[in-house]
């Protein structure tokens, strides 16, 4: 009845009865237990009188500027916050809990995606992971108006919907029907949305997507460290929904304007975070129930190419913490050539990227540091277009290809001689290539480009460019394979991994979600060379 009353007062009188329930609230928690501070003033004034330069309160923990929530359950009203959860924090001991990672990278060519595409396939959907990380190099053409003046940014937009479709469409739901529905060009298709919700294909703008599919930032952006109670954070968040629900009652309100809401809070995955810089686009998605757990998450780019700054060239890092283990996933397209001497600027491209590149500082939790570099954090995935070639010749190499005699070739790869003489990726891991090189292929070929090309110019050695590594104990790599999409002249790579992430253990045992409910069977770690294929 208080939330209804709220909801019903007249505009100049909501706020202020919202202030005063919230203030009876807070002095609620200090009532459960907890003696007032020391110096005998009251903290309310702190958290809603003090305020910033901006006119915003400074307790940035208790309500941070935040976007628009979609895809969060929200309770009706006042009667839905449990006062039982302001508690007392208490020391918690730790506990290990395994978490699934899928990471994917694939250079395609400057290509926008078609319909055609088997995502499904591609992001292993069946393999139920709890985290996927995914990483695009070129996904727009590398030209003077896309680096210089601005990236077109609808490929990435189209890219987001089909990965949003990929992994929350209903799993009774046949890809059969879905390649078929996307591939009619009748109007109803093009001008209403699919059943999940997304839309195909008017020009879709990447910032609104984004925004669809991106859960409320922050929330993800803010602490999650562990001298935080329990219920601290998931009060804070019902109560900053409250306000807003309290102040976006006229009809033009984001929340009654955006039709696909109801969809959102079905999503079995949510995007936490995506970053395009010229061709290089990297998104990740997690299960919807790891949302909460997620804290700290920051973005950062380094440009590498024209000039030794511009972004055809360099790396998007993202940052976040699970729980109370950090994470970083680096996305990469590093200098190109293979003429020799050019591995020494890749080489460089690396040390710049691990040196240079700064994640903002935003914890302000006492005696705590997050990473603000990339070795700093517990696990890190680097992944990309790496560019290494192969130090032989193309006869030598196509002979090699020939006898499927990989490891001979893989002897020869840039990357492991380079790592191997202590000049790039010290202390890193990647684990046994069992596929052959992902490029480069003709034009919607298996081919590879040598073998269709008359002009020595135009060919090409085939190499490992495309690659996958890690760093931190605690991560174990349990699949490494490449796809066999002839969608642009590079095949995709892709990896599973088992992290593990140290937790509260409160002594609640409560549920800990994650998809690694027991070791994955022997036979799916044999080796294959083909994981998807294209429709």
């Amino acid at each position: 009845m208080v939330a209804r009353g709220l909801l019903l007062a007249p505009a100049p009188q909501r706020i202020s009865l919202a202030l005063s329930v919230i203030l009876e609230l807070v002095q609620e928690l200090f009532s459960l237990g907890s003696s007032p501070p020391s110096s005998g003033k009251s903290i309310i004034p702190n958290i809603f009188s003090k305020k910033g330069k901006n006119g915003r309160t400074e307790d940035d923990d208790i309500f941070p500027e935040r976007d628009i929530v979609y895809d969060r359950h929200s309770s009706s009203g006042i009667e839905g916050l449990n006062l039982c959860s302001f508690e007392r924090p208490r020391w918690q001991s730790s506990e290990i809990q395994e978490f699934r990672i899928f990471v994917a990278t694939w250079n395609v060519g400057g290509k926008p995606p078609h319909n055609g595409i088997n995502l499904e396939e591609f992001l292993q959907v069946e393999g139920s992971s709890d985290i996927y990380v995914l990483g695009f190099q070129e996904i727009v053409p590398l030209n003077a108006g896309n680096v210089l003046v601005i990236e077109d940014n609808e490929p990435a937009a189209k890219w987001l919907a089909l990965i949003s479709q990929a992994l929350n469409k209903p799993r009774d739901q046949s890809p059969r029907d879905d390649s078929s529905d996307l591939n009619t060009g009748s109007k109803q298709s093009k001008d209403s949305k699919s059943t999940n919700g997304l839309l195909f294909f008017q020009k879709p703008s990447l910032k609104v997507l984004s925004k669809n599919y991106r859960v409320d930032s922050a929330l993800v952006k803010t602490c999650n460290c562990a001298t935080e109670p329990s219920g601290v954070r998931r009060r804070a968040r019902e109560l900053r929904e409250l306000i807003q629900r309290i102040e976006s009652t006229d009809e033009d309100s984001p929340m009654t304007k955006f039709a696909g809401s109801d969809q959102r809070n079905q999503m079995n995955y949510c995007l936490i975070s995506s970053k395009q810089m010229v061709g290089i686009f990297l998104s990740v998605w997690v299960r919807s129930e790891l949302v909460q757990h997620i804290g700290h998450l920051r973005v950062a780019t380094l440009g590498r190419g024209i000039m030794g700054w511009l972004g055809n060239k360099g790396c998007i890092a993202m940052s976040m913490s699970l729980h109370r283990t950090t994470f970083c996933f680096v996305c990469s397209h590093l200098a190109s050539g293979e003429k020799e001497g050019d591995e020494l600027r890749r080489n460089s491209d690396v040390n710049e990227i691990l040196k240079s590149t700064q994640f903002p500082r935003t914890c302000k939790t006492p005696g705590r540091r997050i990473p603000e570099k990339i070795l700093e954090h517990d696990r890190v995935i680097w992944l990309g277009d790496l560019n290494y070639r192969v130090a032989l010749s193309y006869d030598e190499t196509r002979v090699l290809l020939e006898d499927n005699d990989w490891d001979a070739l893989l002897e020869k790869d840039q990357l492991k001689l380079e790592k191997e003489a202590g000049r790039v990726f010290n202390g890193w891991k990647e684990g046994k290539i069992y596929f052959a090189p992902t490029y480069k292929y003709s034009h919607n070929s298996d081919s590879y480009a040598g073998e269709t090309v008359k002009s020595k110019k135009k060919r090409r050695t085939p190499a490992w460019c495309d690659r996958i590594l890690w760093h931190g104990n605690g991560i174990e790599q349990m699949q490494y394979i490449r796809g066999e999409s002839r969608f642009s002249d590079h095949r995709p790579v892709c990896a599973v991994f088992i992290a593990q992430v140290e937790m509260r253990n409160d002594g609640r045992g409560r549920t800990v979600y994650s998809s690694v409910h027991s070791r994955i069977p022997f036979d799916e770690l044999i080796p294959q060379r083909h994981s998807f294929h294209e429709l």
